[in-house]
């Protein structure tokens, strides 16, 4: 009896946990659950269930001191790491970029790193607010799509270096010329600062959001997209109807008229002043 049981721990010794090895289990689980939720329905999840499942194969033939299978598993999960980080590179860089802009406007924009990468927010004059307005204004009754992203703390460098350099004083006539549907540069996103209009035809992120309505197309989607990893306000102009919206933080405001977008620029930046 004794020879059995020495034999069964000697096998599944691995499972006398102290309290470091449950901890340990919980947050590999609690990584495997943020993983899994920021994958889930993509073409990733079956390379990540197989990944996992691999790992669980290699556990267990090392519990058995299977030495050779290990050792092969081993080698098939240090490959196959690789291999993940070149294939879904795009989307972990995604993930980064939104890790670190998240923790810049929730983190650190009061601290240390904020100061040092964070952009100091100025308040947008009210005739450079009012020249935005008017140009929406117009767009929205000649129906003609736009983008403009105005950045407040987060960097957005990485947007900005896909499209071309304007730095030009913000003005209706360029903002209406640059989206002017036979313009080159009206294909794409506006950068703006306060003052001045940093770059167009910029490339902004999609949203991976599914529950959008059906009438919203990809400008809204981009627009979602930026503001749901930085802290920028953005403005678009429908092609189609003509209908202006602001998005900030992941979330579209339906406006009814120019004056309602002039007000809500007005007390954005007022309350980027205050913090």
């Amino acid at each position: 009896m004794d020879m059995h049981y020495d034999m069964v721990m000697g096998i599944f010794g691995f499972l006398n946990l102290t309290f470091i090895d449950v901890l340990d289990i919980i947050l590999v689980a609690l990584i495997i659950y943020v993983v899994f939720r920021w994958i889930r329905g993509t073409s990733a999840m079956s390379i990540f269930v197989a990944i996992i499942s691999l790992y669980v194969a290699r556990v267990v033939v090392s519990a058995f001191n299977m030495r050779l299978m290990s050792a092969i598993l081993g080698q098939l999960l240090d490959v196959g790491v690789i291999a993940l980080i070149v294939i879904f590179q795009p989307e972990i860089r995604k993930f980064l970029i939104r890790f670190g802009s998240r923790y810049l406007m929730e983190a650190g924009q009061n601290g240390f790193l904020g100061k040092i990468f964070g952009n100091k927010t100025r308040s947008m004059a009210s005739a450079t607010v009012k020249e935005v307005t008017e140009a929406c204004r117009s767009m929205s009754e000649q129906k003609t799509g736009a983008l403009i992203v105005i950045p407040h703390k987060s960097p957005i460098d990485f947007v900005i270096e896909t499209g071309d350099r304007i730095d030009a004083i913000i003005s209706k006539r360029l903002i209406m010329n640059i989206f002017f549907k036979n313009s080159p540069l009206h294909d794409g996103a506006m950068v703006m600062s306060t003052d001045h209009i940093i770059a167009a035809r910029c490339t902004l992120p999609i949203t991976e959001k599914t529950d959008i309505p059906a009438h919203y197309g990809m400008r809204h989607k981009a627009a979602i997209g930026i503001s749901e990893v930085t802290d920028v306000d953005v403005i678009v102009v429908s092609e189609e109807t003509g209908q202006i919206s602001f998005v900030k933080e992941g979330v579209i405001t339906p406006l009814s008229n120019a004056n309602e977008l002039q007000l809500l620029l007005n007390n954005s930046f007022a309350k980027g002043q205050e913090g």
